[in-house]
């Protein structure tokens, strides 16, 4: 049944792309700055449409157009003066537009002295226009859907993602300047509602995936820096699918002073999660709305507004669940029926207020107040009764997948009335000062957080009528988790930080700089100098060679804190890292088209490292710096475009990410149960060891019908270590299987508002696309983690997957105006 509704629906898509095609123009050219050389990474554009490009290193750019339309190009980097020119072309007429940039009078320079994002090491400049594009289950996420191609990821039912051996508490996330925080008790890909960042308001994205600047906080991972378009007219975007709807809207006075943004977001993934084994009533629905608001006083003073409000439900009643698992020739089935309910509520609000000084045209000045709140409820009373049983391999049986041996019963009943409320408030000044080849930045602030949290959570296990554990003389709960924790404290940060060029004969650009933090909790001062280097010979300008390195130092927050059972270590220091990164980028040429290739390599020493555990996307601490840790490794990524004017890109890592835990020792017993020997693990795979990934987002269209659109969405990496529920972090030894997806879509343009001025309604939408989506088109049982099922009466224990979602059919509306 989907296979003919995919079909009927990709046939419709084809014919009404036939409907609307059209052959394009052609426009070239080169972009030179100031002083007349080669202008690279200037964006070239086509105004209101999301077709666009950017310049080489020697300033040169291609890029098709509609045909039999007047377009409006626009030539723009940061910290120059936009410039645009309109032409109308006829079908394959090719143009040549030259153009030369000058610096903005208002706007601080930034070519050399922000030492160009493309230049910095561990940076990746994101292409923003495709997060509508990609298919992929996470809806609203589309900036997270992109980052997992390059990283890669293990559960495509969250929007959270680790990093070159990293886990998800180690990201910061930036949004004009703004630190944002993410939820805290979302135990499953299943509770969890959108990013903080909404990709239809976005104007540019910069992720740097480790030796980051000190202008950037303390966190031991990756930075994902967003800025918030500054509209200079009315539009918006409307996206309608079965897996939610949102619509955004932006704008700007006459006198461009004032500018401003909103955004709505619903996300209900009912569709998706009833996919899923577990069979039941899923209620989930998940709301996001964002604004931000910008007003320019005079040429000095500017100040902005941003909120959001996220009210996140989840609402299950499970009904039951069948796992068939095993070999080929000896296969298990576990069946569950259960009773019970889960209810969660997470609401999170945040809003911040920035105001922007610029005395003259060498200094800016900048003052910045926020203030973020979560109130977070998890609930849920669910017994399940299971019936474990060994299927019917042989094919020559009648009973043939059938269980032909009852293994044994059992009960799991999992409570939990968790409650936990965070407030944070940060207040800070950054600088900025232009000294011709220095770019001096700064910043100091400080935050004050409160945590009020009551965690009361259990698991009651019984098998053949024995509790589990077992112990003749006492009622055991399988595990316990009880603990009440009010507290507050104040982190104090600053930085300071040069990026600079040596001189105009050499194209050697860098960045020093160091960090100081200090947290009232702990009493502990850290200092993090930090530095980058970019290199391009003269021999040949289109090699470009990156250095950095530098400490990077987490002071712990809440979920660090907290140990397996509950309790909270106030005294938990910061856990801390070096990282050095060598890297390589190349730009060149094949076919007549641009492409990019870099390479990088790395290390990091770990020490006062916090071990933990994944449960599902929730991370559980052991609430201790009892351990070291490395994680060396090896990208290469190539983008370009592999179909004209159509940008792939392709990324392939190599990582291994391990740790030892002091004082830690595996002991052995002999036939009595006595003590026999006992030795050291040593250094054991770190739970993010993820040792190969290959993430791919490749696009292609209708040979001269450039309206009729492929999107094709590849990931493939090598399984997460993991092992038994003991608390002993030398068992997760095992791995998961291998995780390997693959979504793909089609688009197709319904309308284009420019061939149709003389129609009022029509003219009004500057875009309608149609998607079709296939999630997960291989079908493939990916596998999130394991159940432990233990069979008192045969004393086996039995590893039950948990697996993921199976292929799934969506489809999108999306209309630009």
């Amino acid at each position: 049944m989907h296979q003919k509704i995919l079909l009927f629906t990709a046939l419709f898509i084809f014919i009404a792309a036939s409907a609307f095609a059209q052959q394009a123009g052609y426009i070239s050219g080169r972009v030179l700055n100031e002083k007349g050389k080669g202008f690279d990474a200037v964006t070239v554009a086509v105004s209101g449409t999301d077709i666009g490009s950017s310049t080489d290193r020697k300033g040169y750019y291609n890029l098709s157009v509609p045909s039999n339309t007047s377009v409006t190009i626009v030539f723009r980097y940061v910290g120059y003066q936009q410039k645009s020119q309109t032409v109308t072309l006829v079908p394959g007429q090719s143009k040549t537009i030259n153009i030369q940039l000058e610096k903005s009078s208002t706007e601080l320079p930034a070519a050399t002295k922000k030492a160009e994002r493309d230049r910095e090491a561990g940076n990746i400049k994101l292409n923003v226009s495709k997060a509508n594009q990609i298919p992929t289950t996470s809806f609203g996420d589309g900036v997270s859907a992109l980052i997992k191609t390059y990283v890669g990821s293990n559960n495509e039912l969250t929007s959270q993602y680790n990093v070159r051996g990293g886990n998800y508490d180690e990201n910061l996330v930036y949004v004009n300047d703004f630190e944002i925080y993410r939820p805290f008790l979302t135990r499953s890909g299943q509770q969890e509602g959108m990013s903080f960042v909404n990709a239809d308001l976005v104007s540019g994205v910069n992720f740097s995936v480790g030796g980051f600047q000190s202008k950037y906080g303390d966190k031991m991972s990756s930075v994902l820096d967003v800025n918030y378009k500054t509209p200079t007219e009315f539009g918006g975007r409307a996206v309608m699918s079965l897996l939610g709807v949102s619509l955004s809207l932006e704008g700007a006075s006459k006198n461009q002073k004032l500018t401003w943004l909103a955004g709505v977001r619903q996300k209900s993934n009912q569709y998706l999660l009833k996919s899923q084994p577990t069979k039941g009533v899923y209620n989930p629905s998940f709301t996001d709305v964002q604004a931000d608001i910008k007003y320019k006083f005079n040429e000095k003073w500017e100040v902005e507004l941003i909120g959001n409000y996220a009210r996140n439900r989840f609402n299950f009643i499970p009904e039951e669940q069948t796992s068939s698992f095993g070999l080929i020739n000896k296969a298990f089935q576990l069946r569950v029926f259960y009773d019970g309910a889960e209810i969660d509520q997470f609401d999170s609000r945040f809003g911040g207020i920035s105001t922007t000084y610029k005395p003259n045209k060498k200094l800016r000045l900048k003052l910045l107040a926020s203030g973020f709140q979560t109130n977070e409820k998890e609930t849920y009373d669910i017994l399940g009764e299971y019936l474990l049983g060994e299927l019917e391999t042989d094919l020559g049986k009648e009973d043939f997948g059938q269980v032909k041996t009852f293994l044994g019963t059992g009960v799991i009943h999992t409570y939990a009335r968790n409650y936990l409320q965070v407030n944070v408030g940060d207040v800070g000044h950054k600088g900025y000062y232009d000294g011709d080849k220095h770019f001096i930045q700064w910043g100091v602030g400080g935050s004050v957080t409160n945590i009020s949290d009551k965690l009361n959570e259990w698991e009651r296990r019984d098998s053949a009528g024995y509790t589990q554990p077992y112990n003749p003389n006492l009622l055991e709960l399988t595990r316990v988790y009880s603990s009440t924790s009010n507290f507050n404290y104040i982190r104090y940060t600053a930085y300071l930080q040069d990026n600079f060029k040596f001189n105009d004969s050499i194209d050697l650009t860098g960045s020093i700089g160091v960090r100081a933090n200090y947290s009232t909790l702990n009493n502990e001062l850290l200092i993090s100098p930090r530095g980058q280097l970019a290199y391009s010979p003269e021999w040949k300008r289109s090699w470009t060679f990156k250095l950095a390195g530098g400490l990077y130092q987490q002071p712990p927050f809440y979920r660090e804190m907290r140990d397996l059972n509950g309790k909270v270590n106030k005294n938990l220091k910061a856990q801390k890292s070096y990282h050095i990164l060598l890297g390589t980028t190349y730009n060149f040429e094949a076919a007549k088209r641009p492409f990019k290739l870099t390479t990088e390599i790395y290390y990091k020493g770990l020490w006062d490292i916090v071990p933990y555990e994944y449960d599902n996307v929730r991370i559980r601490y052991f609430g201790q710096n009892n351990a070291v840790g490395r994680i060396y490794g090896g990208e290469l990524r190539l983008y370009g475009d592999i179909v004209k004017d159509a940008t792939s890109w392709i990324s392939i890592g190599v990582l291994k990410a391990e740790e030892d835990i002091t004082n830690d020792k595996i002991t052995y017993k002999d036939v009595n149960g006595v003590d026999s020997a006992s030795v050291t693990p040593g250094y054991i795979p770190r739970p993010a060891d993820q040792r190969f990934m290959l993430g791919m987002y490749f696009e292609d269209y209708l040979p001269r019908n450039k309206n009729f659109k492929m999107h094709l969405n590849l990931l493939y990496t090598t399984g997460l270590p993991f092992g038994p529920p003991d608390q002993q972090r030398y068992g997760d030894t095992l791995r998961l299987p291998d995780y390997k997806r693959v979504d793909i879509g089609f688009s197709a343009l319904l309308l284009d508002g420019s061939k149709h001025t003389d129609k009022k309604v029509l003219r009004s939408f500057k875009k309608i696309w149609l998607s079709a989506e296939v999630f997960n088109l291989l079908g493939i049982q990916n596998t999130l983690s394991y159940s432990w099922i233990q069979d008192q009466s045969s004393g086996s224990t039995f590893a039950v997957p948990n697996r993921l979602t199976s292929r799934l059919i969506n489809a999108k509306l999306v209309l630009d105006f």
